[in-house]
């Protein structure tokens, strides 16, 4: 018997009115995570800014009434379309997954969330459909709020309050 747990596979997309190049630059920021991912307390990526392939993070995330702390890692880059990531060893959470933009036509372009969680244990196992559910639901939520940050945003500047959030508190 197989004791490796089945994955939740998740991807959502959502069209958004601006241009690739400014969408992604919101997208490829784990600076302004905390500004459209909901429950996202702390995101500390390592370089700040846009990703790089060797972007690390440290990410403080409060959910389903539980806080977890998970390190991930930046796995491949298609630098302006397309990059891929994981939790590191260690993390509360087993995931991985991708984010990507392309184009629509002039000022117009889709953003891709894709993800990929595998519960642990037997409890979480127990409860994966709920957690399915659960993270769908978020998932599309945070490409709604993504989307109207985005079109409501005309500079790639983090606010000031994400900026407060995005460091761990020691």
């Amino acid at each position: 018997m197989n004791n490796d747990p089945v994955p939740i596979v998740l991807r959502a997309d959502v069209e958004v009115d601006r241009p690739v190049a400014q969408v992604w630059t919101l997208v490829a920021d784990y600076d302004r995570d905390p500004e459209w991912r909901a429950g996202v307390t702390t995101m500390a990526p390592v370089p700040s800014g846009p990703v790089t392939p060797t972007t690390i993070t440290s990410e403080l995330l409060r959910t389903g009434g539980r806080t977890y702390r998970n390190g991930g890692e930046v796995t491949s880059l298609d630098p302006g379309t397309r990059f891929t990531w994981r939790t590191t060893p260690g993390a509360d959470v087993d995931a991985d997954g991708a984010r990507s933009v392309e184009p629509l036509g002039p000022g117009r372009c889709r953003v891709r969330l894709e993800m990929r969680v595998r519960p642990r244990g037997v409890q979480q196992r127990l409860l994966t459909p709920f957690l399915r559910c659960m993270l769908r639901r978020g998932l599309a939520a945070d490409l709604r709020r993504l989307r109207a940050l985005a079109e409501q945003d005309t500079h790639s500047e983090p606010s000031e309050a994400a900026s407060r959030q995005r460091r761990w508190s020691t």
